[in-house]
């Protein structure tokens, strides 16, 4: 989706009134001052952010590169918590400058070239930078998503990512940034994994091989406890639209999840599941774990 900004459409001949009359005829609309898109904006919170940062950028300082939660979203992380209202950038300079606007909010920092990719034409910063920021300005668990979803990737070098959080060890945030490097896994799948690892250790439990290979089963689960004798599975719609092969329906994931689950309690483990709704009160889901947990 392109973006018009009525200075280059008032160049291009367009009046005023021709302007005020696409917008309230719907061919234009906005989404920030004097930045459109032709007809309504996006509903996805992604694909509307990609949108800003695009029309924000022109107004900006011509060193800025985008960063934080707008270079993940440029970079494709997966992101759970975090406003999308807002485009984030840095500019090279002097550290802890900068200014935060309604909609931009411009960092001075020091800034390496060679910490600078170009997505799509626009200066951002690359990928290790990008996990070292977040994980150094926003809550542990946001930060954890984004890094486990960077470690995934083949792109993600984890050695340059603690190099650099190695020359910010006097910076704001760098002991939270070391917390999540340490705990983030490229093995999980999905956001709700992520969460649960996170509530997982928050609630004392044992650390679970992720993606663990039952033993005589063929099958995978997300969590397990092998010494325990149980194992753990998200329940998100993500997940089963990524188990859908072509020509299923959900009746046909949900039969074969059945017969999968079957085979793994016929070794003799247990079998905890979970929902995103249960993930907002975890003390439930830990319980039953605990419960279902025995030294084999």
């Amino acid at each position: 989706m392109s973006i018009f900004l009525r200075a280059h459409l008032l160049h291009d001949g367009f009046s005023e009134k021709e302007v005020r009359r696409l917008r309230s005829a719907g061919h234009l609309c906005s989404i920030r001052r004097g930045a459109y898109v032709h007809g309504p904006p996006p509903d996805d919170a992604v694909e509307r952010h990609v949108l800003l940062v695009r029309a924000a950028l022109p107004h900006l300082n011509s060193q800025a590169v985008v960063s934080h939660v707008s270079a993940a979203v440029l970079h494709g992380l997966p992101l759970w918590g975090l406003g999308l209202d807002r485009v984030h950038v840095t500019r090279p300079g002097r550290r802890r400058g900068g200014r935060c606007h309604p909609l931009v909010h411009v960092r001075t920092n020091t800034l390496d070239p060679a910490e600078v990719v170009v997505i799509d034409g626009i200066p951002v910063t690359s990928i290790e930078r990008t996990v070292v920021d977040l994980a150094r300005a926003v809550p542990f668990t946001q930060a954890v998503v984004a890094a486990d979803g960077a470690l995934a990737r083949d792109a993600f070098d984890v050695q340059r990512a603690w190099g650099l959080l190695g020359e910010m060890k006097r910076w704001p945030g760098a002991p939270a940034a070391r917390r999540v490097l340490e705990f983030a896994d490229g093995r999980s799948e999905s956001v709700g994994e992520s969460r649960s690892r996170v509530l997982i250790a928050a609630a004392g439990l044992p650390d679970p091989v992720l993606q663990w290979n039952v033993p005589g089963t063929g099958f995978e689960t997300d969590f397990g406890w092998e010494k325990l004798r149980t194992v753990g599975e998200f329940d998100g719609r993500v997940k089963y639209g990524r188990l859908l092969k072509p020509g299923q329906d959900p009746g046909d994931v949900v039969f074969e999840e059945k017969r999968r689950e079957d085979a793994i309690r016929d070794t003799g483990l247990a079998v905890v599941r979970w929902t995103w709704a249960e993930l907002d009160e975890f003390g439930a889901v830990a319980q039953r774990l605990r419960r279902r947990f025995r030294p084999g």
